[in-house]
């Protein structure tokens, strides 16, 4: 018995372009940046009692927004692909000395450690628990009643 799948070439590359697609469109999925939707109503306002020529204002939306956008490609042009480097090299470090050193000290002490947690619990139990108990048991009577007057 033999089975046969034929993939049509067409086909691969529809997948892979929908997947790419889904990517350039959908750049924040996580809504992480929402603090970062500036836009000129946001920066710039006018009250009703000042108000500029109707030409400055649009010119000025105008111009906000196209240095806005071109600025940030040019600047992201110049630093994305070093600084995703460097943040990609900074979160390896850290994650491997997550895994490799910092995880396995704590496992450590958790272990080694158990000693000093029933001594605490004891010094707890036999000079603090006492203390508080019976500041609890002397306030515990207190009682505060609010009566609002009405001066007539």
């Amino acid at each position: 018995m033999e089975v046969k799948v034929d993939v049509q070439p067409e086909e691969m590359n529809s997948n892979h372009s929908d997947t790419s697609q889904a990517l350039i469109q959908d750049r924040d999925p996580k809504r992480i940046n929402k603090s970062l939707k500036v836009t000129f109503e946001d920066v710039i306002a006018e009250p009703p009692s000042v108000r500029s020529y109707d030409k400055v204002w649009l010119w000025s939306h105008a111009l906000f927004e196209v240095a806005r956008l071109w600025f940030y490609r040019f600047i992201s042009l110049l630093l994305a692909v070093p600084l995703s480097l460097a943040v990609g090299l900074l979160f390896a470090v850290l994650s491997c000395l997550h895994i490799w050193l910092i995880m396995p000290f704590v496992q450590l002490l958790l272990i080694n450690m158990h000693w000093i947690r029933t001594v605490w619990s004891s010094i707890l139990n036999i000079l603090i628990s006492p203390y508080f108990s019976s500041i609890g048991k002397c306030c515990g009577r207190i009682t505060i009643h609010l009566e609002k007057h009405e001066d007539r």
